[in-house]
């Protein structure tokens, strides 16, 4: 069955709904052993599945991160035995798979399974991660280039982007690693804000100063949430001003009716879903009793819930369980069989499936969704 019904008025009860709802369709339509191996799971990149996604020939390092992460959202919002062995068994699963043990030669990718597994520890209480998180974090703290004072996308790489640098500070901030990540994020607003807009450029090739100046809005979240977490352990109010200059900069260009705009499937599918993340992280967390500090964690609550409103009431019910689009504003487009698949490019992203809503990258920014307007709905945002 079919349908687009359900246009109550959300409350923090309905939203641990929707996001139960979420968390289910993505277990039962993604997650499978790894080559059948028991006491394994992973995410299976796409639905309906290709065989090669099938048995794991492609399952893309950092969609299985952002999956762990999502599956710790879950855990934290409501605790259940089965829900900590999950996060174990996937992050245990995603090593295996890797076959060369936690880390790769991509900074973003690392940063990406360091938050995950930061939060799993932290959170959950899986010291049984810390290995990994250990070897993680020696590999962000070796990678950083003191001749530019960032890290690169990848390891021999000329090219320094948002995406490696700011989830690579947030976790190292978490960390305790203070003074490099405050060192990140003034690198990133030196050397990647765009003082027109104020919005955050994709990166720029060192040492010939070369601008990549796409924007995206994950580069947004992860600036967001580092200037966030920067502006809790330290104090200075200049975290503070960053996060409300860009704040009211993705206001301005990056929503339309307070809804988080575009979309799109590949690696794209998780762009707005880690946006609206760092959106909720500084809806609820951003310090400062001033009315402007008050005013900016509401509007970052009002983007999540918006968002969060407009992706539910245009999802699929599938058998029951929701699919959602890639475009939040718009009605999602059920994927009738696996042709037109993403695949890896030349340059190792992954491109949107023809029809986008059949990525896991998709339907992990919609669970993401649900789990940050519950998590700022409960808190009274």
């Amino acid at each position: 069955m079919i349908s687009r019904s359900d246009h109550a008025e959300p409350t923090a009860e309905m939203w641990a709904e929707r996001a139960d709802k979420a968390e289910s369709a993505i277990v039962s339509r993604h997650l499978r052993r790894l080559w059948g191996l028991p006491g394994t799971e992973l995410g299976v990149v796409g639905w309906p599945p290709t065989r090669p996604e099938r048995v794991f020939a492609s399952w893309h390092y950092w969609w299985q991160a952002h999956l762990i992460d999502c599956a710790i959202d879950a855990a934290n919002r409501a605790p259940t035995p089965q829900r900590r062995d999950r996060i174990a068994t996937l992050a245990r699963t995603h090593r295996l798979r890797n076959l060369d043990g936690w880390t790769n030669n991509y900074y973003d990718d690392m940063a990406w399974l360091a938050l995950a597994l930061e939060r799993a520890e932290r959170t959950q209480g899986l010291t049984e991660l810390r290995g990994g998180l250990l070897a993680l974090e020696k590999e962000l703290v070796s990678g950083w280039d003191e001749r530019f004072g960032a890290l690169p996308w990848r390891k021999a790489s000329d090219f320094f982007n948002a995406p490696a640098n700011g989830p690579a500070a947030i976790v190292l901030a978490r960390l305790g690693h203070y003074d490099r990540a405050a060192e990140l994020a003034d690198w990133l607003d030196k050397t990647l804000r765009d003082p027109e807009t104020a919005l955050i450029l994709d990166g720029v090739h060192l040492p010939g100063g070369e601008l990549e100046r796409a924007v995206y809005s994950y580069c947004q979240g992860v600036v967001l949430g580092l200037e966030t977490e920067l502006a809790v352990h330290t104090g200075d109010v200049q975290h503070v001003e960053r996060v409300r200059r860009l704040l009211r900069a993705v206001e301005d260009r990056m929503t339309v009716r307070g809804i988080v705009s575009g979309g799109g499937g590949g690696d794209g599918g998780l762009f707005n879903g880690i946006l609206i993340r760092y959106l909720a992280l500084v809806a609820v967390m951003l310090p400062g009793d001033e009315p402007e500090q008050a005013a900016a964690r509401r509007a970052a609550a009002m983007i999540v819930k918006c968002s969060a409103r407009a992706a539910w009431e245009h999802r699929l019910d599938v058998e029951g369980e929701p699919l959602f689009g890639h475009n939040w504003a718009e009605p999602a487009r059920l994927p009738t069989g696996s042709a037109g698949a993403g695949l890896f490019t030349v340059g190792g992203s992954v491109t949107s499936s023809r029809v986008p809503e059949r990525d896991l990258s998709v339907q992990l920014s919609g669970w993401m969704l649900m789990e940050a307007a519950h998590l700022v709905t409960a808190a009274g945002l």
